[in-house]
């Protein structure tokens, strides 16, 4: 089995698109107006708008902006100059300057526009190097 993805529901697309867009770097393929994706060397981040619920099932299957225990992690090659590049995008969604954790990354925590949390970090230590590396 192979993890190759995480799908964000909104309610917004065009805004969510583009606040990834701006703070990865990475442009969008646009399938529909209602499903794009960022494809990275490793995953890729799906967004769809809650029209696509209508293919699996229906508006129950999920809510938009309600995630409160998910986090979507990117490492980066320098937190602490993506942190420079975006602070003034991140606005009131900044939850966590650039801190060293426990575990040896480096680690910039922020919300996107819906509300789920991010992760951006860099690993600092030689043992979290190893574990990004698996």
């Amino acid at each position: 089995m192979t993890f190759v993805s995480t799908r964000i529901i909104t309610a917004d697309i065009n805004r969510l698109v583009d606040f990834y867009q701006n703070v990865t770097g990475f442009s969008a393929t646009w399938y529909t107006t209602d499903f794009a994706e960022f494809r990275t060397p490793v995953a890729v981040l799906a967004i769809g708008s809650t029209r696509t619920l209508q293919l699996f099932g229906g508006d129950a299957v999920a809510s938009p902006a309600t995630n409160r225990s998910v986090i979507l992690e990117f490492r980066v090659e320098n937190v602490d100059a993506d942190f420079e590049r975006i602070l003034a995008y991140l606005g009131e969604g900044l939850v966590q300057k650039p801190t060293t954790m426990p575990w040896g990354n480096r680690s910039l925590l922020f919300r996107d526009p819906d509300g789920n949390l991010v992760n951006f970090f860099t690993p600092v230590t030689s043992a979290a190097e190893e574990r990004v590396i698996r």
